[in-house]
């Protein structure tokens, strides 16, 4: 039987993306297929193959493909990209049209996508692999729409997808297949409904274009086995309030009406799940998830600066040998202290940054954030790692406003001062822009905003919030000393989880606040051996597993772990059989223990995984390199002995 070609060209241009990297357990775990991601540069989405359209969603976020041969393509235009129901989306087809490669399928308003979105990564998923015999990825790292061949596949010669509509049913024919359709899902709606605990524990649910939303009351009431025995159930996951049944592209929205009609369930927008699943959120989630939205945009640029720093620590510290490379080669000096500037000033401007993320986080100005942030550390203030001794000596600047002295103190590398301000200025240019007219807004808003918030900054805000820093800081600064053992042993054991429910974000200002404070952090250490142990519990997941689809996901992830991203490990394979994910816990306590009692310390957060070490102070190489040894030799060898013997004896 020959084999028919089909070649799948880049429906945008942009940077690939490894699925497996994607951050949504539905494209990163393959339930809906497999495929390829891309970033994209520009706004366009393109047809990849001749074919037919099969549908676009109501929200014009994504859209599906078929073409002759019974192949099916999804695009998936970002990510959650469903919540902004249509909002800079616009379709240029509509199900059942033909189109060419290259055609003009959607065109969407990037900046838009990127600022509302959780991320603009797109997903370009085959949804039945089933009918191919091969698929080939390029190894391209930027495309271009319509000319970058993506996929290369060979298609079964006479085996056509089953389900699906084929590009010469008539509308009769598709009617009537919908209808038998909707009556035949009746019973697997029931069933999942039944699954996830019954209609008195849904408070809402919803579906996108390849899964069903479901707000619970008690998630614990969800009975997993029974979901993954229904057939048309691809996976599940928890996430951001809600408890998501992945289903699949064109079926989701035929399983979502017989739930409707089949239950008695009501039907809910995405906002409603949105609102209800958030109602389930206690305070302290409701914070962590603000300090996630303001610092998860803000990474870039500190890993960034963190790599950079590793890079100035090799030439300036006496690693290799006793004395700094710079001194040996004198011609490296200006390299070195260029090197040094551009890796500083992310730390240096630090409140800029998150300025910029508060403000927008808030409902305020973007722009005037960062105006704040580089008030904060304007070059007239005394730093505050300085204030304190010019105090001593009795020469501290201070401002007289009416009597009142008033410190010229600077804020660099500190976190609460310039969140609270962002805060308090995001809430004044909202009452502002409420109550004054269009024609003044330019002229009033921005000016009282930021001036009020400047002066409150430096009178209020700034003083108070730099104290309580003070006082976590010196607070866990304190603990750690005591008692290291403990202290590192339960924060490696417990990061995992963290990152599990997000509270982790939590300890990225901490981080941010340790280095402001003291120069260095020794909780990143910790992390970055987190990152390893999960990727080595996956590695040897890899060898001793024999499904296939297992074992790809594991050798993936696991190097994805080994370089600083550990939700594809933990997600798709260590949670899933448990016992690595405790075996991954279990060598970072121990490795955790050690380098804390060895007082391994961070100059900057970079990178986490293995290349976490440039970002070690020089002096605490050899123990770092001590506990990454232990994180990759602990929980591979656990895991693969209990592998061994739990998959042998089935």
């Amino acid at each position: 039987m020959a084999d028919d070609r089909l070649i799948v060209y880049s429906p945008m241009s942009g940077k690939v993306v490894q699925l497996e990297d994607v951050p949504d357990p539905t494209f990163s775990q393959k339930m809906m297929g497999d495929g390829l991601a891309l970033d994209p540069t520009e706004g366009k989405v393109t047809a990849p193959v001749d074919g037919q359209i099969v549908q676009v969603f109501p929200t014009k976020h994504a859209v599906g493909l078929q073409t002759a041969s019974g192949v099916e393509v999804l695009i998936h235009i970002g990510l959650e990209t469903v919540a902004l129901d249509g909002e800079g989306f616009e379709a240029h087809v509509s199900s059942g049209d033909q189109v060419s490669v290259g055609d003009t399928l959607i065109t969407f308003d990037l900046d838009f996508i990127k600022e509302k979105a959780a991320s603009a990564v797109s997903p370009i998923i085959i949804t039945n692999g089933d009918v191919l015999e091969t698929l080939e990825k390029t190894d391209a790292v930027d495309t271009t729409a319509g000319e970058t061949a993506l996929f290369e596949a060979a298609v079964k010669g006479e085996e056509k997808s089953e389900e699906g509509t084929s590009p010469t049913e008539t509308d009769d024919m598709r009617t009537e297949k919908e209808s038998i359709s909707s009556v035949e899902y009746g019973e697997e709606a029931k069933e999942i409904v039944a699954a996830v605990g019954g209609l008195d524990n849904i408070k809402a649910a919803t579906h996108c274009v390849t899964r069903l939303r479901f707000a619970l009351n008690d998630e614990n009431e969800v009975n997993q086995d029974a979901l993954e025995k229904i057939d048309l159930v691809a996976g599940t996951f928890a996430a951001n309030g809600q408890f998501q049944v992945v289903i699949g592209q064109g079926t989701v929205d035929k399983v979502y009406k017989a739930m409707v009609d089949e239950t008695g369930i009501s039907e809910a927008t995405k906002e409603d799940v949105k609102e209800a699943g958030g109602e389930k959120q206690n305070l302290l989630q409701r914070g962590v998830k603000v300090l996630a939205d303001i610092f998860i945009p803000i990474l870039p640029a500190i890993v960034t600066a963190g790599l950079l720093l590793g890079l100035n620590n090799i030439l300036v510290n006496p690693i290799f040998t006793d004395v700094p490379l710079i001194e040996l080669y004198p011609q490296w000096a200006g390299v070195a202290d260029m090197i040094n500037i551009i890796a500083n000033t992310a730390f240096t401007f630090l409140p800029a940054l998150i300025g910029w993320s508060a403000a927008k986080r808030f409902g305020g100005n973007p722009l005037l954030g960062i105006v704040l942030g580089l008030i904060l550390v304007h070059p007239a203030l005394t730093p505050a790692s300085e204030y304190a001794q010019a105090q001593a000596e009795g020469n501290a600047p201070t401002w007289n406003l009416f009597g009142f002295d008033v410190n010229m103190m600077g804020y660099q590398g500190q976190v609460l001062p310039v969140l609270v301000a962002a805060w308090v200025m995001a809430k004044i240019e909202i009452w502002l822009r409420k109550r004054v007219i269009d024609s003044l807004q330019l002229l009033i808003v921005a000016p009282v905003a930021l001036l009020v918030t400047g002066f409150l900054a430096f009178i209020v805000i700034g003083p108070v919030t730099f104290t309580i820093g003070e006082w976590i800081t010196g607070g866990i600064v304190s603990v750690f000393e005591a008692f290291p053992l403990i202290g590192g042993m339960l924060y490696g054991a417990l990061y995992a989880p963290l990152v599990i429910t997000g509270m982790h974000h939590t300890f990225l200002a901490v981080d941010l606040q340790l280095i402001g404070s003291t120069g260095t952090t020794f909780l990143w250490p910790v992390v970055a051996l987190s990152n390893i142990a999960q990727g080595a519990a996956a590695l040897a997941m890899m060898l001793v597993v024999r499904e296939e689809k297992t074992k790809g996901l594991a050798g993936t992830s696991s190097l994805s772990a080994f370089l600083g991203v550990t939700e594809p490990a933990m997600f798709g394979v260590n949670l899933r059989f448990r016992y690595p994910f405790l075996a991954a816990l279990i060598g970072t306590a121990l490795a955790g223990a050690f380098i804390t009692m060895q007082n391994v310390q961070a100059t900057s957060i970079g990178v986490g995984g293995l290349p976490a070490f440039l970002s070690i102070v020089g002096a605490n190489w050899g123990a770092f390199f001590i506990g990454m040894a232990i994180v990759l030799v602990v929980p591979f060898i656990i895991t693969y002995l209990v592998a061994k013997r739990k998959l042998n004896n089935h």
